[in-house]
């Protein structure tokens, strides 16, 4: 696909991607129903399955090369003391990734995934979204296009991760202006500022929401985001151009995803969130999603932790769907 120049050249490619193959749907639903269990005896594992060999294309699918993408990104909205941490605290952590020393290191180590790590700009950090929109057009532009690019089309899964301080920030402000609500309902402590610093970041997102009253998801993103949120709308996107499945991770991620759920219906239904962050707020963004979390573990580091930790459950569940036996095969009755 030629790169994006605009925002609504991405609108359309959202508008073209492509849906599960229901014919490997009805495979693995009949599969399934085939297997050496009482019906609905592994649970969810039973839906993971199929939900996933519709996207990958297969009745009987692998899952071998999962993909962790973890975009870095840093945020004028932090001058107005929204963190606990300084920005410069974003590169040093992009260097911990780089050599391998970050809980998410361990996590894809884990779990057999490859692991790559995009840094956006960071020494030009986002405008100061109370004061300008947080990125020019052609700057979000750039963004989606790195985060698009970013997934490999061999992978057979993806999650996307991120590094900003500051970005839970833009995280509420996406959450109160694409579902609606003020500051308050959508700002959590992030990385464990104070009540003053917790009211604090109420008044930010509501200022940002004043100054910036389009609606419409794209330009959401572009007037109240960040360079690492629109890297991952556009690697979930990309994801689902491929048919690659995605696990979703915590708060910043799932505002991130949402942007695409309001863009277009649907857009997330190659999807399953990985996780329940202990930012209180993303149990009410999931809800607006429709999405049931796999694990909920109080984890609220952000980096892609809470989705990688989850391709242990979605590895079970192919697992168990592809390499059971059939009653037929094992010489089972069914009843």
């Amino acid at each position: 696909m030629a790169p994006f120049t605009t925002l609504i050249e991405f609108s359309n490619a959202l508008a073209a991607a492509p849906d599960a193959d229901a014919q490997a749907v009805a495979g693995a639903q009949a599969r399934n129903g085939q297997l050496t269990k009482p019906p609905g005896a592994l649970g969810r594992l039973e839906d993971l399955a199929i939900w996933y060999a519709g996207w990958r294309g297969t009745d009987r699918p692998t899952l071998d090369a999962p993909q962790i993408v973890i975009f870095a990104g840093n945020h004028g909205v932090c001058a107005q003391g929204v963190s606990a941490f300084p920005p410069e605290v974003t590169v040093q952590m992009v260097a911990n990734f780089e050599h391998g020393g970050a809980a998410i290191n361990q996590l894809a180590k884990t779990f057999g995934a490859t692991m790559n790590v995009h840094a956006l700009d960071l020494d030009t950090p986002t405008a100061d979204f109370t004061q300008s929109p947080a990125m020019s057009e052609a700057e979000c532009v750039a963004a989606l296009q790195t985060g698009w690019d970013a997934v490999d089309p061999s992978a057979d899964l993806l999650v996307t991760g991120e590094m900003g301080i500051g970005n839970t920030t833009p995280a509420a402000a996406l959450g109160a202006a694409l579902f609606g609500g003020t500051g308050t309902d959508w700002v959590g402590r992030g990385t464990g500022v104070d009540d003053a610093g917790l009211a604090n970041k109420a008044r930010v997102v509501d200022e940002g929401l004043a100054l910036h009253t389009s609606r419409d998801p794209l330009e959401v993103l572009r007037c109240l985001g960040g360079r690492e949120l629109a890297a991952m709308v556009g690697a979930i996107a990309a994801a689902r151009a491929h048919r690659i499945p995605v696990i979703l991770d915590g708060f910043i991620c799932t505002a991130a995803a949402s942007v695409l759920q309001k863009a277009r219906t649907g857009a997330l239904d190659h999807c399953v969130a990985g996780h329940l962050s202990a930012e209180g707020a993303h149990r009410k963004m999931l809800d607006g999603l429709g999405k049931e979390p796999l694990l909920s573990l109080g984890l609220r580091l952000g980096e892609g932790s809470g989705g990688a930790a989850a391709i242990g459950v979605l590895k079970a569940a192919v697992a168990c769907h592809s390499g059971m036996a059939t009653f037929a095969e094992a010489g089972v009755s069914d009843g």
